[in-house]
């Protein structure tokens, strides 16, 4: 079967077969290809005057253009994506980091002997004073544990899923597309 003039092919093959070129963003001559010129234009590149682009499909998917129910709409010949990504603060889901720290606190099971907290610990309540000056107790353990440091490198990381690279390849000549 002839191929359109435009079509794009994958090969398993590493080379574009004769007559087709392969889809890499290079620039070809309006002069030789007219026909492919006249239904690519520069969506792709080139000046529009004496050279035109071909699709640069190099590390990328093919999305079809429109709009998907619910996605982002797409135009042919436009780029999109990032193959790296540093994420920032405010594009991390909301979450908690735990904290935590020991703590005992002293008490007197003596009746307490002064009113004023400072040098002294808390003692059995008596009617005034309810601090004494030693200790001789412990109140119920309890604690705070944790440790606050930075976390992260700042590195980026792959965006990519699972790939397998396949030879994408533009047919230059072949029957012309009619439109509808």
């Amino acid at each position: 079967m002839d191929p359109f003039v435009g079509e794009i092919r994958a090969f398993g093959f590493n080379f574009a077969p004769r007559a087709w070129a392969p889809c890499q963003g290079q620039l070809l001559s309006i002069a030789q290809n007219t026909a492919l010129f006249s239904l690519l234009g520069t969506t792709y590149g080139g000046n529009g005057q004496t050279t035109f682009g071909l699709p640069d499909l190099r590390g990328r998917l093919i999305v079809n253009p429109g709009t998907g129910a619910g996605l982002s709409t797409y135009n042919i010949g436009q780029l999109g994506g990032i193959e790296n990504e540093t994420l920032q603060l405010t594009e991390l889901p909301a979450h908690i980091h735990t904290l935590g720290a020991g703590l005992t606190v002293t008490t007197s099971s003596a009746a307490g002997t002064s009113s004023t907290p400072a040098g002294n610990v808390l003692a059995v309540l008596n009617t005034v004073q309810h601090y004494s000056t030693s200790p001789d107790a412990q109140m119920a353990a309890g604690s705070i544990a944790g440790t606050a440091t930075a976390v992260g490198s700042g590195t980026p990381h792959s965006n990519l899923m699972p790939y397998l690279c396949i030879n994408y390849c533009i047919s230059l000549t072949g029957i012309f597309p009619q439109r509808p």
